[in-house]
């Protein structure tokens, strides 16, 4: 029987929402990547400069992440979701996926934006993904979307 990991990135609440239903519709484990200095409104406020965010992302500062997936190695299918900063992943996202080898596993790539789009968002993250793996599927998922969209999506993804 396949194993599922939904791991997820949330900064203000929407991606753990999303993440939580996949784990419903999946039967998936939840993961929450955190960050050891958690984040404030201040510091993802991509409009100043200076914020967090922008000093990371510029940087290609690595984010500390609290904690490890236990068993990691026996899911043989990873949900990972995340908001899109930049058009890609946040740095958190980018730290966590190094620390792994993801060897023989499928991944489903999911995220929410306001505005942007996924198109160069799953070559970015292979960069840091360790290990012969395979992106099998990706969405972003908008607030519009129904839990009827949610569910036809994980069977095409998980075909």
């Amino acid at each position: 029987m396949s194993r599922i990991l939904v791991a997820y990135f949330s900064a203000e609440g929407n991606t753990r929402k999303v993440a939580a239903a996949f784990s419903k519709i999946t039967g998936g484990e939840l993961f929450e990547i955190k960050p050891v200095e958690p984040y404030t409104k201040a510091d993802i406020n991509w409009m100043n400069p200076l914020s967090r965010c922008n000093k990371e992302k510029i940087g290609k500062k690595d984010v500390p992440v609290v904690g490890r997936v236990e068993g990691f190695e026996s899911f043989d299918t990873v949900f990972l979701g995340f908001p899109i900063w930049y058009y890609g992943a946040p740095n958190i996202v980018n730290t966590f996926v190094k620390d792994y080898d993801w060897s023989g596993k499928k991944i489903v790539l999911f995220a929410t934006s306001g505005s942007s789009d996924m198109n160069k968002t799953a070559e970015k993250l292979e960069h840091y993904l360790n290990g012969d793996h395979k992106i099998v599927a990706q969405k972003l998922v908008r607030p519009s979307d129904s839990s009827d969209d949610l569910k036809a999506f994980v069977a095409d993804a998980l075909k």
